[in-house]
């Protein structure tokens, strides 16, 4: 009997990743980068992968992508593509494809997930999951402000979706209720997410350069993380309050779920700068709860460091559909 092909893929805005995962065990091979502006449709793409790598056709086809499942269809945030579980499955003749967010995604790799996989930032020291039932919460800012939980109850590994990234900022000092004054002037509303993406920390830089009244240069993400790397005050201070505020939503989307047995950093910002981050005040940020104080001290915190967090997490999904196959 053949081996069969097990399709996964994380799309973002720019670039889709494709790969193959293995149908034993957790992990995936054959890995390319794709550009979405050149391909018509995430079809196109898939067929242009699987004749580059000399695959068949996919038996199991498992991608996550940047956007929320709305009737088995993902439209992908930032790109024209348009997924649909029907066309999927018409196109290449199988009846087990799974559509999932890219977060959903990266919350099933945590169990895959080893301890060179992940950067322990303040205490207490993580140990590893809980053999039967845990509750763990992944947030990470990239483009926008991912955040999910992940269950397991009764063997059974249960994502917790989530928009807690569009509730409203809540400043907990002086100075981030001066950065919110500051850009309501830019935002009829402010959202977490404002303030906790690549654009969010732009958004801080701008608001402390009206707060103290200097006229900054537009910087670019990373280009205010080069700028904190060389000592600039500006820059710095808008990446401590980025990092400071990341660690309140952490906290706050911890207490909301109950993930009492870990948080975890993923996205393609922090883990570019794992020295800032675990000098950062994130921790004090994520603790910093009043009553509750001593709930969060007791969570430990990581940082993802894999660099594919999100086709390792569809792989273990691809893994299981063909096990039912």
């Amino acid at each position: 009997m053949a081996k069969p092909t097990l399709l996964i893929a994380d799309i973002g805005g720019t670039n889709a990743r494709f790969a193959l995962a293995d149908a034993k065990a957790p992990g995936f091979s054959r890995e390319q980068t794709l550009q979405c502006a050149d391909f018509p449709s995430v079809e196109g793409a898939i067929q242009h992968y699987l004749k580059q790598v000399r695959a068949a056709a996919p038996s199991v086809i498992c991608l996550a992508a940047a956007g929320p499942v709305v009737d088995q269809h993902i439209s992908v945030t930032n790109n024209h593509w348009a997924l649909a579980v029907d066309d999927l499955s018409d196109a290449f003749s199988t009846d087990a494809v799974r559509l999932m967010n890219d977060f959903e995604a990266i919350a099933y790799s945590i169990p895959a997930l080893s301890g060179d996989d992940c950067l322990a930032v303040g205490l207490p020291d993580p140990e590893p999951l809980p053999e039967g039932d845990f509750t763990v919460a992944i947030v990470g800012p990239g483009t926008g402000l991912g955040s999910v939980g992940l269950r397991r109850y009764n063997d059974a590994l249960i994502p917790i979706a989530s928009e807690a990234s569009h509730g409203g900022f809540a400043p907990e000092t002086r100075v981030q209720l001066d950065v919110l004054v500051a850009l309501r002037e830019q935002f009829d509303r402010v959202s977490s997410e404002r303030v906790v993406s690549g654009s969010g920390l732009e958004n801080i830089f701008w608001a402390l350069g009206q707060i103290h009244g200097d006229k900054l240069p537009k910087l670019s993400a990373p280009q205010i993380f080069a700028a904190a790397g060389k000592s600039d005050e500006h820059a710095a201070e808008a990446v401590a309050l980025f990092f400071e505020v990341l660690g309140q939503f952490a906290g706050d989307f911890a207490l909301a779920i109950s993930a009492n047995d870990g948080v975890y950093i993923g996205g393609g910002i922090v883990r570019r700068y794992p020295e800032m981050f675990a000098n950062s005040r994130f921790r004090s940020g994520f603790e910093g709860k009043g009553r509750h104080r001593s709930i969060l001290e007791r969570i430990p915190t990581q940082l993802i460091m894999h660099p594919q967090p999100g086709l390792l997490g569809a792989s273990c999904v691809a893994q299981a559909m063909a096990a039912d196959l």
